[in-house]
């Protein structure tokens, strides 16, 4: 049976930090199996050694639905601890936050892309703990789409933002710890870093393999299913083109009005998109973009979830939407993740020349081949920090 890191710490009675003082981030994701938030399980466990409470982008309770929508620091109810936000007027923690604690415990579920900023979050912890002298104990979650798969290019240092500060790919395979790991030894942060390993999980396993619940690590991330289309479809966060955000299946839906099935599908025919099937639907976004407006699109069915190719897939979506309605088409504007001048694309893509290629019609697999020697230097550098 799987056991998380924090099953592990809870129950391993070696695992006492020695009186030292203890911080948690994390958020509403962060349970045991029976659904008990680790908080509550870590106070019963450490007393009043447990001081303080940080949250990520999102909100403590993953409440907040969108991108630069922050959160104050708050009280807990629950434990009485302060929860201080690292999304709100400060994405790093302060010195002043550190001084409440001498280890920073990280709990936090991550889906296994490249922007996803839960990951952010912690490198910027990893700095102040290097800074400031403090632990850090990464406490590991399955990777919900597994370890095995990696897709799509390298972040390129142009496109660095809170979206991408490492030259990770889109998908990149690995674990939250795994990837602590790699940060703090190949960006020589430096920091004093254990991790609590998982047992029972293999690279193999997506999250529906394990038989651990999901709880959703934000507004936007419903189900594993969800995230499993995720490396892709958050790319059209940078558009006009709905993503399916104020409906029932984000992500998984995309589309917008001037879209019209048959021509995208003839669009996509050359590229294999294997694993998945494109179900042409109409839906109408209760909020965000085209709310109110029926859009012309798909959802995305992945059929089998070891061969289908999220990124590929949505690249070529992306290149149909750009090629078939240039006077449609738009990108969104800045600003977006506190970026206010460059493209929000290009953050999110991570290589302009892949979205300049996109605009002039080079074949997505021709694209594909282009970052595929340094997609195989990746694979062997992260194989370094494997932990399973």
């Amino acid at each position: 049976m799987l056991q998380v890191g924090l099953e592990r710490v809870v129950h391993d009675d070696s695992l006492s930090f020695a009186g030292q003082r203890i911080g948690y981030l994390s958020n509403q994701a962060s349970t045991d199996r029976d659904f008990v938030h680790g908080r509550v399980l870590l106070q019963q466990k450490y007393g009043d050694r447990l001081t303080c409470l940080f949250s990520p982008q999102h909100g403590f309770f993953s409440e907040k639905q969108d991108n630069m929508i922050e959160s104050d620091h708050t009280l807990d109810a629950v434990t009485g601890l302060p929860i201080y936000s690292l999304y709100g007027t400060h994405r790093r923690p302060t010195a002043e936050m550190f001084a409440q604690l001498d280890v920073l415990l990280i709990d936090l579920l991550d889906v296994g892309t490249r922007v996803y900023t839960f990951l952010y979050t912690m490198a910027y912890c990893l700095e102040m703990a290097a800074q400031l002298g403090k632990k850090v104990v990464v406490l590991d979650r399955p990777n919900p789409i597994g370890g095995e798969q990696i897709e799509g290019n390298l972040l390129r240092a142009d496109c660095s933002s809170f979206v991408g500060l490492f030259p990770l790919p889109m998908r990149h395979g690995l674990t939250f710890a795994e990837l602590a790991l790699l940060i703090n030894d190949e960006f020589t942060i430096g920091a004093e870093l254990e991790v609590v390993k998982l047992t029972g999980w293999r690279r193999s396993m997506l999250l529906r393999d394990t038989g651990f619940p999901w709880v959703w690590p934000s507004p936007n991330m419903p189900t594993p299913e969800t995230a499993l289309v995720y490396p892709g479809q958050v790319l059209w966060e940078g558009t006009n083109v709905s993503e399916g955000r104020g409906t029932t299946m984000p992500f998984e839906l995309v589309g917008a009005p001037y879209w019209r099935h048959t021509d995208m599908f003839q669009a996509v025919a050359k590229t294999p998109l294997p694993g998945c099937c494109l179900r042409p639907v109409v839906f109408e976004p209760t909020s965000g973009k085209w709310a109110g407006q029926a859009c012309c699109g798909f959802q995305i069915h992945v059929t089998k979830r070891r061969t289908f190719l999220p990124y590929r897939t949505s690249l070529a979506l992306l290149q149909a939407s750009i090629r078939l309605y240039p006077e449609q088409y738009q990108y969104k504007q800045p600003p977006y993740e506190y970026e206010y001048e460059r493209l929000p694309m290009d953050l999110l893509i991570g290589d302009q020349q892949v979205r300049r290629q996109l605009e002039e019609g080079v074949p997505v697999r021709e694209i594909e081949e282009g970052w595929r020697a340094e997609l195989q230097g990746f694979d062997r550098l992260r194989k370094k920090y494997f932990l399973y």
